[in-house]
């Protein structure tokens, strides 16, 4: 097994991981971006739509060019950069097993930065197991990176910013969104996405869910219906529409694997995904010298994982003595400020709640409380 040593070992090379590395690296420590895919960027090379917010979190710009503009700065700190690379088991003494072009290495960090991201949820109903039902981010991934178009008629499930993004770029790639289906009483994404969807012409079906899936050997059509305030089936609401694909924008939950492998202790907040470490605010969790930023701490958008990127990179950096503490102090204060700002206003504020809720409990258990 070959050994690689190295101050900084991140793992995940999305839009934390990136910020992360970057932010470690331009302090002066040798950094180590290790990602599974065979390119860097994570969600960001997939969203080809212009960012919201202010100039400092990149309005205006689409998403890939952001994640160009990361891997540029990443590549010009002199972090090395491992693509391709799996990391399947994660040890207490900072220590990592990695399969990299099919070897075995060992990668030994003194501080290591769980970047891992989130996954897509799923959810069960007749049918559901059938081809032509998936992800509304495989479909993204199908439409805007391998340019293949996942079906011609497309049913969507959810109406969050994800499900409204991904209908709107299957119309824009020549598919038909024939309608949006959401089980919630409103709409859950922002009210501009949503406008691009109606001003377009699709019908958005909220308080219905699914009911079935049907066809031979893959999707021909689906049925849904009206739910009750507890979620239950209101029988004679039911519409057909013939379609050839089901997209399920069901929300996500963060990939929390090797956070558990490694020891770190978790706390269960729904608005987040469901369990997500405990950190500080210097991101660092109950394992001394472990960090983690971006949806594994709790699924929020890609700009404020890229500023816990940075929070993360510097406090490693930092605690490493590659920066003092009037440096990271100053460095600290810039990146909570705009954290504050993405975690304001109506759409934010029950994340910056469950952050705070995140911070506390992290607080209790350094005072030897139970949170768990």
């Amino acid at each position: 097994m070959r050994q690689i040593t190295t101050d900084v070992a991140v793992i995940g090379a999305g839009p934390a991981g990136l910020s992360a590395a970057y932010q470690a690296a331009r302090a002066g420590a040798k950094v180590t971006l290790i990602d599974e895919n065979k390119r860097p960027g994570g969600q960001l090379y997939k969203q080809i739509h212009k960012f919201f917010g202010s100039k400092e979190h990149h309005a205006g710009v689409r998403g890939y060019l952001i994640g160009e503009e990361l891997l540029c700065q990443v590549r010009d700190s002199g972090a090395d950069v491992m693509l391709d690379s799996l990391v399947y088991g994660l040890l207490p003494d900072k220590s990592m097993g990695v399969v990299h072009e099919g070897r075995n290495y060992s990668v030994s960090a003194k501080k290591i930065i769980i970047a891992s991201g989130a996954k897509e949820n799923y959810m069960a109903f007749p049918g559901s197991t059938m081809p032509g039902v998936m992800g509304a981010g495989a479909a993204q991934t199908m439409v805007n990176v391998n340019r293949v178009l996942p079906g011609k008629r497309i049913l969507m499930v959810g109406s969050g910013n994800v499900g409204l993004i991904v209908s709107y770029q299957l119309m824009q790639a020549g598919a038909e969104v024939v309608a949006l289906v959401e089980g919630a009483p409103k709409i859950g994404g922002y009210g501009v996405h949503a406008g691009k969807i109606r001003r377009a012409g699709v019908p958005i079906y909220v308080g219905h869910t699914i009911k079935r899936v049907y066809g031979q050997e893959e999707v021909e059509g689906v049925e849904i219906a009206a739910v009750d305030e507890k979620w239950n089936l209101i029988e004679g609401t039911e519409k057909n529409f013939q379609v050839d694909t089901v997209c399920l924008a069901v929300g996500l939950n963060p990939m929390t694997e090797l956070a558990w492998m490694v020891g770190c202790k978790f706390d269960f907040i729904p608005a987040f995904g469901g369990h997500v470490p405990l950190h500080d605010s210097n991101m660092e969790t109950t394992v001394e010298g472990v960090y983690v930023a971006g949806d594994i701490t709790g699924v929020e958008e890609a700009s404020s994982a890229m500023e816990e990127g940075n929070m993360a990179g510097v406090c490693a950096a930092w605690a490493l003595g590659y920066l003092s503490q009037e440096e990271a102090q100053e460095k600290k204060e810039q990146i909570q400020r705009r954290l504050n700002t993405l975690r304001s206003g109506v759409f934010g504020e029950r994340r910056r709640a469950s952050k705070e809720k995140q911070l506390e409990d992290m607080r209790i258990y350094r005072e030897g409380g139970n949170v768990l």
